[in-house]
């Protein structure tokens, strides 16, 4: 029985967009037995890959010590494959028949597609998620009972400077399933992570009694079993957005100062929406005040409605649910 090692990132956008990778080592070696090294925020995600033999949450010690422990625990195993993403020296120094690492690419690509030329894989492996029962009832229990496709919208980041206005956000919503809104009549989740649901407060504030408040309330497994429900997910560059676009939810990300073109929502129903401030002038702010404000202004709410309309146009058969039925969203089946 052959073994893997595969050592992906702390960061849950990262490990999202590794995670087409992990999947084609599943299909490539289906009797091998995995042991996954992450950060504990996205820990979750790998609980149920298959052959998965140890999930390692790798958390952050002083003077490097998580990797020592990282060590120690994987150098008794003879690997026949190492796949280390964090170019770490544990990769190096567990005995391993076989090793790759992460390396930077001779030009800027997507992640998806950096991850896939460690392998030489081409097409590179889409993201995908091994979402189970448990997260499954967890949504049952977060979603109200008889909820239809809803909007779904995250309106923080790990960094503010990546925060699209809060109150853009609200009236993007209220705009979409409103009146003669593509989602006419649907709920709207609002997610975020625990410590930043304050941020997302003015939006559930305006959205009352049509808002659903997923803030704080999951871990990305469970969040992704609630955004596969979702009829389109509208949020800033951040993990979450990865996990709708890999749950395969029509998704619309808005990026500033970040980097569409290496972290954009990957797939055939990902978009973006970026800045009509240049992206130079913005990272020159940044890097003239790190604490700089207002760095996602130049993203236009016409703009994003106007792609977020299109993109649900491209789902023919979600609209026509809405079209047939527009006040009565609830009474709509989940869409898979």
């Amino acid at each position: 029985m052959s073994r893997i090692l595969f050592i992906t990132s702390n960061r849950l956008g990262d490990a999202v967009l590794s995670t087409g990778l992990l999947d084609h080592l599943t299909r490539a070696y289906p009797d091998a037995r995995l042991t996954i090294a992450c950060g504990p925020l996205p820990a979750p995600l790998f609980r149920s890959v298959p052959g998965l033999e140890r999930l390692i949450p790798l958390a952050k010690r002083s003077y490097a010590r998580h990797w020592l422990r990282l060590w120690l625990d994987c150098v008794g195993t003879r690997w026949d494959l190492v796949v280390d993403l964090r170019n770490s020296a544990v990769g190096r120094l567990v005995p391993a028949r076989r090793r790759v690492f992460h390396a930077k690419p001779p030009r800027p690509m997507h992640k998806v597609e950096e991850n896939a030329a460690l392998l030489g894989l081409s097409p590179p492996p889409a993201p995908r998620l091994w979402i189970d029962d448990a997260a499954r009832r967890q949504a049952d229990a977060l979603i109200p009972a008889g909820t239809g496709p809803f909007l779904a919208v995250g309106p923080t980041a790990n960094w503010l400077g990546k925060e699209w206005p809060a109150d853009r956000f609200a009236r993007l919503a209220q705009r979409l399933t409103g009146q003669g809104g593509a989602l006419q009549g649907a709920r709207v989740a609002v997610l975020a992570a625990g410590p930043e649901r304050e941020r997302a407060r003015p939006v559930l504030d305006a959205l009352g009694d049509r808002a659903i408040d997923l803030t704080g309330r999951t871990d990305p497994m469970a969040a992704a079993a609630c955004l596969e429900r979702a009829a389109l997910y509208v949020g800033n560059d951040s993990g979450l957005m990865h996990i709708a676009a890999a749950a395969g939810v029509p998704t619309v990300g808005l990026f500033g100062p970040g980097y569409p073109a290496i972290y954009g929502p990957w797939g055939p129903r990902g978009r973006v929406v970026v800045s009509e401030v240049p992206q130079a002038d913005l990272l020159a702010r940044v890097a003239a005040d790190p604490n700089a404000r207002g760095l996602m202004d130049g993203i236009a709410e016409d703009r994003v409605a106007q792609v977020a309309d299109m993109l649900l146009a491209e789902s023919p058969s979600l609209c026509d649910q809405f079209a047939a039925n527009p006040d009565s969203a609830a009474e709509l089946p989940p869409l898979r």
